[in-house]
């Protein structure tokens, strides 16, 4: 009977799942500010043409 070794052991294939949920959190949690930026980003355009837009209604 040959004993061969197929792939990484279960201790390595365990800590590569965590690692890689880990990874996965980490980008998630960026990916998340990226679009909050960009939404914080656009808000604020549109107020400075909303307050834009009602002065010279206004005035």
């Amino acid at each position: 009977m040959e004993n061969e070794k197929t792939g990484p052991s279960f201790g390595a294939r365990v800590v590569a799942v965590v690692v890689l949920a880990i990874a996965a959190w980490i980008l998630f949690k960026v990916v998340i500010g990226v679009v909050a930026a960009a939404a914080w980003f656009v808000v604020a355009i549109v107020a400075i043409v909303a307050v834009l837009w009602a002065v010279r209604t206004l005035f």
